[in-house]
């Protein structure tokens, strides 16, 4: 567990190794088809009837709606509004299993490597490995976020640089 509240964390409080778990987020049909509708057009994302004689066996949410959704939960509490300046991007985005109407998710956040700029001694970058889990203890989706985020000092000494 950090021991720095996410509203007050900057990029010192991010050591690799931190676990957090937040959530849980619950996935309603009138979500998933909500968002279908409006992103992700699908019949396995929109029309339950069509859903269950898909490959699926019945609606599933879109894979985009679930990372919208842990990303929702990363923006509440992992990611400090005042320091969180930008993302250059994930890698390793992987659905592992479909997410249902009625599923709970919770999502796991471990930090995986976090080193300070060279040439912005003011920001470091954050490495995060991020798993959603549903009420059953399966891993439905994963990805390695990148997020730059302000040091609380910008000339504090650090060991880790980029």
């Amino acid at each position: 567990m950090p021991a720095v509240s996410s509203a007050d964390r900057h990029f010192e409080d991010y050591v690799p190794g931190m676990t957090d778990t937040l959530g849980p987020i619950a996935m309603t049909e009138a979500a998933i088809v909500e968002f279908a509708k409006r992103y992700d057009p699908q019949a396995i994302h929109m029309d339950a009837v069509s859903a269950a004689a898909g490959p699926f066996g019945g609606l599933i949410a879109s894979g985009w709606h679930t990372v919208c959704a842990v990303m929702r939960e990363l923006v509440d509490k992992y990611l400090a509004a005042g320091a969180a300046l930008a993302s250059p991007g994930i890698d390793e985005l992987r659905w592992q299993k479909p997410v249902r109407p009625g599923d709970s998710l919770h999502v796991r956040v471990t930090v995986v490597g976090a080193n300070r700029s060279r040439s912005k001694p003011d920001r470091g970058l954050v490495r995060t490995s991020i798993e959603a889990i549903n009420q059953h203890g399966e891993v439905v989706m994963s990805m390695t976020a990148m997020n730059l985020i302000r040091c609380r000092v910008a000339d504090a000494p650090s060991g880790r640089s980029s």
